[in-house]
């Protein structure tokens, strides 16, 4: 079960059977959908997307709108590359 603020929320379920007749149910593939960006910050030392989402979002845990923003499967990609301005969405899809 995710939340409903998780990315994975609405990405569709299928059930897969083994051969042991287990179940499993899983999620599907995640594409990152088309995410505008509304303003653009500068990447400074020792920031992290959980705070930027914080100081745009207030809400640290929406750090992957940000991700899907910049086309970042790794939120440490981001984060690495100091100086590097990063598109900012809004805060829901």
């Amino acid at each position: 079960m995710f939340l409903k603020s998780s990315r994975y929320a609405t990405v569709s379920e299928a059930t897969i059977t083994g051969s042991d007749g287990r179940e499993v149910r899983y999620k599907t593939t995640r594409f990152i959908p088309d995410t505008p960006a509304q303003v653009g910050h500068i990447i400074s030392r020792g920031e992290r997307l959980d705070h930027i989402a914080y100081f745009y979002f207030r809400a640290p845990e929406r750090f992957w709108r940000i991700c899907d923003a910049n086309e970042a499967m790794n939120p440490a990609d981001l984060e690495a590359q100091i100086g590097r301005k990063i598109d900012i969405p809004e805060s829901q899809s």
